[in-house]
């Protein structure tokens, strides 16, 4: 498998998940966010055992991606849900993530 045919890459179907809302998780687009940063922190791990990344390469993606969620999480508890609007904010950081994953 070559980084290209990870998940994460595919960024027309990772804009279209849906999140599973549940326990701490209480808005549809904080849901949204959580799943596309599980993906993403799983191909990283990937690319990493493959030897696409270096260790600290992988390390700084992990985090970045870890600072999306937390974020985004934060952002929900404090108004009680995420908008459209930051829900896309958030996106843009993730995809600029799997962008530097994927090329």
């Amino acid at each position: 498998m070559i980084i290209a045919d990870y998940p994460a890459c595919d960024l027309k179907t990772q804009h279209a998940l849906a999140g599973v809302v549940g326990a701490e998780i209480t808005d549809q687009r904080q849901a949204h966010i959580a799943e596309r940063a599980n993906i993403l922190q799983a191909d990283i791990g990937n690319a990493r055992k493959a030897r696409y990344l270096s260790q600290g390469l992988a390390n700084r993606m992990w985090r970045q991606v870890d600072a999306v969620r937390t974020d985004a999480d934060a952002l929900q508890r404090r108004q009680g849900f995420l908008s459209a609007a930051e829900r896309a904010s958030y996106d843009r950081q993730l995809d600029s993530i799997a962008g530097r994953l994927c090329r």
